[in-house]
This record gives C-alpha cells, structure tokens and sequence, in this order.
C-alpha cells in the first residue's frame, strides 16, 4: 500500500495510515525505506504465515540504485540501525528515514552524534533494538509522519517510558505532521511535514541545546 504525503495530492490522498493497520493484532505492519528492504521484505512476507502489510512511502518512488547480487530475504523482525551515534537516539521509519539521516548529518557539523533506529517492522516493534540505543544515548526524538494524536511515534515513546525511563536524561521528543489535513499547494505541504530542520531542532532541545 501506498502511504505518505509530498506529491501535491492533498488531503485525499497523503495520509499515513499505517499506526491504524498496526493497532490490529494478528497482522504484520511493515515499512521499507531502502530498495534491499523494499525487495527483500516482499520475499519474505509471501512465505509468512500470518497476513502481512507492507507500506511503501510516495516519496520513495522516486529513488534508484542498484541490488547486490546477492540481495534477498531480510529479517523483518528486526529494526535496523543507519548510523551510530553516542548522543541521542533518532527513531524513525519509511520515508522519514532519509531526512533523519539528513538531520543526522547537520547535527554531525555541530558535534552532535546521533543513532538512527529504522524501525522497519511497526508491527511488532523491535523493541531490543531501540532499548539497546535509548540505554546507550540516554536521549531520544522519534520521527513519524503519522500525525501526532495517537501516533506510532506515541506508541514508541511510550514504551521506552516503560522500559529505559531510569536510562533517560531528558524527555522523549517527537517529530511528527502537524494536526491538520495534509495541504495542497507545496510550501504548506512542506510545512505540515516533518523535515530535517525540524528534527534538528528537536534533537537539540533533548540535549538543551536549543
């Protein structure tokens, strides 16, 4: 299924309604964000036994490169981490992994090193995963562009509440679409969407750097 908003498609068609699906018990709720998860997660899900969902961000079909030779199944229990950092924990998925990477890059020039968690699988959460991280940066900002009310980004936040809060130095952030149908015309569009100077800025308020 098709999700996420950025092509002027209004508010008809730019929801991300992924949070709904994995609200669901029983189904599996994935997000690719590269082109050997967006293959490889297919491969897999066909020989999975219980249903399995796979959400493909618009903004992703825009994006070329070339396959291992030896691409194939991937893991899709398992959230994969995109860069290493010491500082803080970024957790995101789909389409949104690129401009926290992005993020993760600017926040690199100020001498912030940040992890980036992809959570691939939103349903189940890998929760190992981004515990082991959030344990280890003791700051986290989840990145989601779901809108915030009853988010998945919520749902992460609040279960590394749950299970690192002694770990944490400052409140969980999270980055998310503003509470409004998603605009037509492109500079509202951006706006309302999460971006890379957006999650900047909430990086640095978890670490006081604001």
């Amino acid at each position: 299924m098709a999700t996420g908003a950025g092509r002027q498609l209004a508010a008809q068609h730019s929801h991300s309604l992924e949070g709904w699906y994995a609200h669901i018990p029983g189904i599996r709720v994935l997000a690719p964000a590269t082109l050997e998860d967006a293959r490889g997660m297919l491969w897999t899900a066909l020989q999975e036994p219980d249903p399995v969902l796979i959400f493909e961000n618009v903004m992703l079909y825009n994006m070329s490169g070339k396959l291992a030779v030896d691409a194939g199944a991937v893991n899709i229990d398992k959230a994969a981490v995109r860069r290493q950092g010491r500082d803080i924990t970024l957790v995101t998925y789909g389409g949104s992994l690129w401009k926290t990477l992005e993020a993760a890059t600017a926040l690199a020039t100020e001498g912030i090193e940040a992890e980036v968690i992809d959570l691939r699988s939103l349903r189940p959460l890998d929760d190992a995963t981004i515990m082991a991280s959030v344990t280890k940066t003791r700051r986290a900002v989840i990145v989601d562009e779901g809108w915030r009310s009853g988010s998945l980004a919520a749902e992460v936040g609040m279960r590394i509440v749950e299970q690192a809060f002694w770990s944490l130095d400052a409140p969980v952030g999270r980055v998310c679409s503003e509470e409004v149908p998603i605009p037509y015309p492109r500079h509202l569009e951006y706006a309302a969407l999460p971006q890379a100077p957006k999650i900047v800025a909430a990086a640095k308020t978890a670490l006081g750097r604001t």
